[in-house]
């Protein structure tokens, strides 16, 4: 039976250096990976590396004064931080300050002034009928706005558009006439009597919100004459080439107005007399950027309308299609009061999708996607104040960190050295081994994951000293156990294992069972603490069990650790160990006593 037993014992101890060939390899791949990309150091969060703060203070919409409460300002924070996430943007921080203000923290990055542009943005979406549009001061008259539409809304935003100031741009009418807007043939207040004239279609009186607005309505009393003449005058006074009164113009409507709003076509600006609103910003179920591979569109967001949106836009469209003479059968789609497009409608479009498309660039289309997705914000801000955060400081913290992390490691080694001596030659490579894994690892997932690493994530990754420190010191007590028990290095390290990778297992496990718990109840940089602390906790369990146990099992062979060294660290008289225990043979029966003298 002894030689079985030393067969299974030699089996499991004669292939460490698989286990070190992979870690090495991963290693290698990993560092590899890392020069191949080009991201060689970690992201760094906006307390290292800088950024921009932003202060935005909610106010009241126009009949809604007590809009502003803690319901309202907890929303707007969720649907900005879920923005600047979609936009690959991490360690932003968005936090309520007070009862009206919302600071917003932006780490330096590619996307960074994207980010800075949306947390802010309203993002209120309607789809209002057109009743009047015309070249603003400096456009054109030619460069006409017209689309096409056959089952989706076709629009071609400019190349300057922008999620909150996108462009309707011009397009290729299929399947409908395309005509000059309308006031290319008559002044500015005819245009607009005109269009209210036409108000009164069944496109505008099928609308139950229309009925409320008195600008809308063709009854001839006197409160729609006067709502018609300070239309007019709105309109004739509007420039929409000049930014103040772009900043201005239909932002205050309400839904169920009849209002004037701006929009861009190839660079020039064109301003419209818009209808009440039809169908609005949560009547679309999802949004997404596509790239339309059969087609020359390029670039275009598709629309998904909840079951009552559907209905709503085929109405609509239906509606408009019935009017051959532009502008009159194109609906402008608005965002925060502005046309970002006003396609042309042949025909009702039905089914519940729709799409925008044109010259947009993927980062114009996924950004407005990203907008639409997530949702309009319940309140209205306007930026108090936008501060850089430079890098000096940043970069003094991350000085103070490191050299933290360096003493703390130093004091690890010295301790190793004096109370382990030689078992050092594998708790100091182990470490080494595992800082290599986490520094490569964390550089990958910046452009992966956009990980970025904060002040909080440096704690962390010192932390994790201790923690992989630990399990060493756990695996050479538990050999010196055995060693003191009597038994030589060899078997003493394949005894020692089980035992020392059962209490390991426990241990990390409590430590990245608290910091996925941390990472999940907190926000901002605790986050960071807590990634990495859950990081280096499970690469601990990699280094221990490929590298730091296969090292141990070779140096058990070597014969200055095998024959218990002084300085070796695993000397048996230093240890105090036991004589080696040794089998006796004991005699079958009772030993017989002295002869009788009286029988002698």
């Amino acid at each position: 039976m002894a030689a079985p037993k030393r067969g299974r014992s030699a089996s499991a101890q004669s292939k460490p250096g698989r286990s070190l060939a992979l870690i090495l390899i991963a290693i290698v791949a990993l560092t590899g990976g890392m020069f191949l990309s080009g991201n060689t150091t970690p992201r760094l969060g906006i307390d290292l590396a800088g950024g921009t703060s932003i202060t935005l203070q909610a106010k009241n919409e126009p009949g809604q004064p007590n809009a502003i409460n803690k319901t309202n300002m907890d929303t707007a924070v969720a649907i900005m931080n879920r923005r600047v996430n979609g936009l690959g943007v991490s360690e932003t921080e968005v936090q309520t300050q007070g009862t009206s203000n919302i600071i917003v923290n932006i780490p330096k990055g590619t996307n960074s002034a994207e980010a800075r542009q949306q947390v802010g943005t309203t993002a209120k979406l309607y789809f209002r009928p057109v009743l009047a549009q015309e070249a603003s001061a400096g456009a054109a008259s030619s460069a006409s706005p017209s689309a096409s539409s056959s089952g989706s809304a076709g629009a071609s935003p400019s190349t300057t558009a922008s999620p909150s100031s996108s462009a309707s741009g011009s397009q290729k009418a299929t399947g409908s006439s395309s005509a000059s807007p309308s006031s290319s043939a008559t002044s500015q207040g005819r245009a607009v009597t005109d269009a209210l004239k036409a108000d009164s279609t069944p496109s505008s009186s099928a609308s139950a919100s229309s009925s409320a607005s008195p600008s809308a309505s063709s009854s001839p009393d006197a409160s729609a004459s006067a709502a018609a003449s300070k239309l007019e005058a709105e309109y004739t006074a509007l420039d929409c080439s000049k930014a103040a009164q772009r900043a201005t113009a239909g932002k205050a409507a309400k839904p169920t107005d009849t209002t004037v709003a701006c929009g861009q076509v190839n660079g020039a600006w064109y301003k419209y007399v818009l209808g009440p609103a039809r169908v609005d910003g949560t009547d679309v179920k999802k949004a997404q950027a596509v790239f339309d591979t059969q087609g020359a569109s390029g670039w275009q967001v598709q629309m998904t309308f909840t079951s009552g949106g559907a209905k709503k836009f085929a109405d609509v469209t239906g509606e408009l299609a019935k009017n051959a003479q532009p502008p009159q059968n194109e609906f402008g789609i608005v965002l925060d009061g502005e046309v970002v497009s006003s396609p042309t409608v042949s025909q009702s479009i039905t089914g519940g999708q729709a799409e925008i498309s044109g010259s947009f660039t993927q980062e114009e289309a996924q950004s407005l996607s990203n907008v639409l997705s997530y949702g309009a914000l319940p309140l209205s801000f306007r930026t108090e104040s936008v501060t850089t955060v430079t890098a000096a400081l940043g970069g003094q913290q991350l000085h103070a960190g490191l050299l933290a992390g360096a003493i703390g490691l130093a004091l690890v080694i010295i301790y190793l050295v004096a109370f382990y001596r030689g078992l050092s030659l594998v708790a100091i490579p182990s470490l080494l081994v595992s800082a290599v894994l986490t520094y490569t690892i964390m550089a990958l997932l910046g452009p992966t994951i956009h990980f970025a690493l904060n002040l909080p994530a440096v704690c962390g990754a010192i932390v994790a000293i201790g923690i992989t420190a630990d399990s060493f010191i756990v695996f050479f007590e538990r050999i010196r156990d055995e060693i003191r028990e009597g038994r030589t290095l060899r078997p003493a390290v394949e005894r020692a294992w089980p035992r020392a990778r059962r209490t390991i297992l426990v241990s990390d496990f409590v430590s990245f069972l608290a910091a996925a718990v941390l990472f999940i109840v907190t926000v901002g940089k605790v986050q960071g603490f807590a990634f990495t602390l859950g990081l280096t906790t499970v690469l601990d369990v990699v280094v221990v069990f490929f590298f730091t146990k296969p090292l141990m099992t070779l140096l058990a062979r070597r014969k200055f650790f095998a024959s218990g060294h002084k300085w070796s660290g695993l000397d048996p008289k230093g240890l105090g160990a036991k004589a080696p225990l040794r089998r006796t043979r004991r005699p079958a029966g009772p030993v017989a006593g002295p002869a009788d003298p009286k029988e002698a």
